[in-house]
């Protein structure tokens, strides 16, 4: 076939193609969701909690799928680029739509801040003296080129970096359960399932250390709600976004709980630390060839997965406020793939205060970033429940049309997982290392709302403008 006679991609209402096919939805699904949260973060929620870890990656991975249900029938109701930004717009206001589209902007850009802080930390596992702030630069411009490309590139990249990861996971748990049960060198002979609580118990540090590391945990999951992102651009996704959706349990079982309960048996909790990735540790210390080494560059390409995944977000999102008129036009832009280039570049280039971060304070770099995100999800993931509350009784009242994928039991579900955003939140008071992040809610606060307010003030004004300019324009026609 000739490039003449390649069909023209199909286009959504915003310009932007719909190159994404179900097994780039699935794996972005995925791959959004398993990051440096699962791979790096995990190591400090052992540390606080010991195996108490793994009961709240359960129980926070039920909230997870309460959202995700909530935001698929708001997305078969009515799929728009920028998702919730735009249902928070519909169903609580314009300026709440403002302040969920720019949060979430923000959230993004912190956690790819994250993401290449993480990079730089795994690369140390084998140039221990190369500057952490370089790797993240050098990372950072990987993955802003790779965004600017075709998004059927951009899919079929995340496809094969899930997939990277994903192998892996399940080489862990298949592996880490063989030296179990056949006995296998040193780590066979001395793990068991009793290593979950034959050192100091199952909540070694105390109730309180548990709670605490809910907000590492909200961390981890981070991302899972990128799907929302992908849906102007999917093809038949009436069907495959709820499929998506639905799998989130299982993932969540193999992806997070399997792992834990397997690396939790083969070794105590208290071997593991919070400045080093539990996966890269593991592997190490079972003792087979280079295992070590391989799962470190998984653990590092996953961090670029992530990362790229939410600037893939933060490009579309940019471009939906500009459309809004909420941010510069430019941002409107798209190349000639139909990508938003400027968005991307632009999103990339705030992010080079991550860079900057790791030239200055390498060691806290993480936790900071990562706390300040946190804030970010639990409001992200708040909207949407909103959103879903006042959705259902828009429905009710016969204003709305229901959606094909509904959530059930939707008003307990959505009031409890509410309920236990608020619990997170107020966590965060309580450890030194996270209270960072509601140092900066202040800030967030303020800049949201004299942001909002200058931006009324120039549409009035151009309002005016537009409406005197019409009159002189009527009188000049008088005779």
């Amino acid at each position: 076939m000739t490039k003449a006679d390649v069909p023209p991609a199909r286009l959504n209402e915003d310009g932007l193609a719909q190159g994404l096919d179900k097994r780039h939805i699935r794996m972005i699904a995925i791959g959004g969701a398993i990051g440096v949260g699962l791979f790096l973060g995990s190591g400090k929620g052992i540390s606080f909690a010991g195996p108490a870890v793994i009961p709240i990656y359960a129980i926070t991975g039920f909230f997870i799928f309460i959202i995700m249900r909530a935001l698929g029938e708001l997305l078969m109701y009515r799929p728009v680029t920028g998702s919730f930004a735009e249902y928070a717009r519909e169903f609580l206001g314009p300026f709440y739509g403002f302040v969920t589209g720019w949060g979430y902007w923000v959230t993004w850009t912190i956690i790819g801040m994250a993401e290449i802080t993480a990079a730089g930390i795994f690369v140390k596992y084998w140039f221990p003296s190369f500057p952490q702030y370089l790797t993240a630069l050098i990372a950072l411009v990987v993955i802003v080129s790779l965004n600017m490309a075709k998004v059927g590139f951009f899919g079929e990249a995340e496809f094969w970096f899930a997939s990277i990861k994903i192998l892996a996971i399940l080489a862990l748990i298949t592996g880490g359960a063989a030296v179990l049960v056949f006995d296998i060198g040193s780590a066979g002979r001395e793990g068991g399932i009793a290593n979950l609580w034959s050192h100091g118990g199952v909540a070694p540090h105390g109730l309180l250390a548990v709670l605490l590391a809910f907000q590492i945990v909200v961390f981890s999951y981070q991302g899972v709600e990128l799907i929302g992102m992908t849906a102007a651009e999917t093809k038949d996704r009436a069907t495959v976004l709820p499929r998506a959706i639905n799998s989130i349990p299982w993932r969540i079982g193999i992806f997070y709980i399997g792992t834990l309960v397997v690396l939790l048996s083969l070794f105590p909790w208290d071997q593991f630390s919070a400045s080093e990735s539990p996966f890269v540790k593991g592997f190490t210390q079972i003792g087979l060839p280079a295992a070590g080494s391989v799962m470190n560059f998984v653990v590092l390409s996953s961090a670029l997965s992530s990362c790229s995944a939410g600037l893939y977000s933060n490009g579309r999102l940019l471009k939906k406020l500009a459309t809004d008129g909420l941010a510069p036009k430019r941002f409107k832009m798209t190349n000639s793939g139909h990508v938003p280039a400027t968005a991307i570049v632009a999103s990339g280039a705030v992010m080079l205060i991550g860079v900057a971060i790791n030239a200055v304070v390498p060691e806290q770099a993480f936790a900071y970033i990562s706390s300040v995100a946190t804030l970010g999800a639990i409001w992200s993931w708040g909207v949407i429940i909103v959103c879903h509350l006042v959705y259902r009784r828009r429905v009710a009242r016969g204003e709305v049309p229901a959606s094909s994928f509904r959530l059930p039991f939707a008003t307990p579900m959505c009031w409890a997982t509410l309920a236990f955003l608020t619990m997170v939140l107020v966590l965060l008071a309580f450890d030194d290392s996270q209270r960072v992040a509601l140092y900066a809610l202040p800030f967030w606060a303020a800049t949201f709302a004299v942001g909002y307010h200058v931006l009324n003030r120039r549409k009035e004004r151009a309002t005016t403008t537009d409406a005197e300019a019409a009159e002189a324009d009527i009188h000049a026609l008088r005779p």
